[in-house]
């Protein structure tokens, strides 16, 4: 037996992703801006739209849709809208990327700054009501660890070290994989240090990806200096050689 709301959320945000996907490729194309081909478009969205149909079903066929699923993707929803729509967020991605030409530029950097960390705060305390109810217990060292597996989830999601890159939906990307590591590592009965060992190591390696590219491309700044990182120099520029006129000009002269 299905629970059809389940299946109403499900088919409704899978018409409404095929919508938001034809739509981003029509701007794109409007503005003549580069775009993926059609075949590999296509293969991209059908597999995403099918894997969506799928998890609805499952859910659908087993208990229904969890209410922290229905909390995740609403929060979701709003901070993709806010981030991509909304002063404040070109504010925080302006600041992420460089604070001195933020202030420059007029931003209310300290204003900005402090809305985020109350932001930070009112999504702590929704994370920890969230763990509370799942534990059915309030424990004074719950949550202890858990800022590392969201720094990873954030880095392995693509956000950037030196800042001013990153999607809301590449972290929840991040907490996934992150999550999937857990329950790994969990049902192998690993001990908590090899646990923390190797969520480190992720971490390390998802900064050290990051830190290559961006020297790779020219962007590292002051991180690729002082981690020594070294990166090919730059072409060196061929002088013009003088044509055999101006040779025999200046000779004369």
């Amino acid at each position: 037996m299905l629970e059809w709301l389940t299946v109403i959320l499900g088919v409704g945000a899978t018409v409404a992703l095929l919508i938001q996907a034809l739509k981003e490729r029509r701007i794109r194309r409007k503005f003549d801006l580069e775009s993926e081909p059609v075949v590999w478009f296509v293969i991209k969205t059908a597999f995403t739209a099918l894997l969506m149909l799928v998890i609805t079903f499952l859910l659908a066929s087993y208990r229904g849709t969890p209410i922290v699923l229905v909390v995740l993707a609403a929060l979701v929803i709003a901070y993709t809208a806010l981030m991509n729509n909304s002063v404040f967020g070109r504010h925080t991605y302006a600041i992420g990327g460089n604070l001195h030409a933020a202030e420059l530029s007029g931003i209310k950097t300290k204003a900005v700054t402090f809305r985020l960390f109350v932001n930070m705060g009112v999504l702590a305390a929704l994370a920890g009501l969230v763990f509370t109810a799942r534990l059915n217990s309030a424990q004074p060292a719950g949550g202890t660890g858990f800022e590392l597996d969201s720094i990873a989830a954030a880095f392995i999601g693509g956000a950037a070290v030196t800042g001013g890159i990153g999607t809301v939906a590449g972290a929840m990307i991040g907490g996934l994989i992150m999550g999937v590591l857990n329950n790994g590592m969990s049902i192998l009965g690993l001990g908590t240090d090899y646990q923390q060992l190797i969520k480190g190591l992720v971490l390390l390696i998802a900064v050290g990806f990051d830190i290559f590219n961006k020297n790779r491309s020219g962007g590292g700044g002051n991180i690729g200096k002082r981690f020594k990182l070294k990166t090919s120099p730059p072409p060196a520029q061929e002088k013009p050689v003088p044509a055999a006129s101006e040779t025999v000009e200046a000779g004369i002269k």
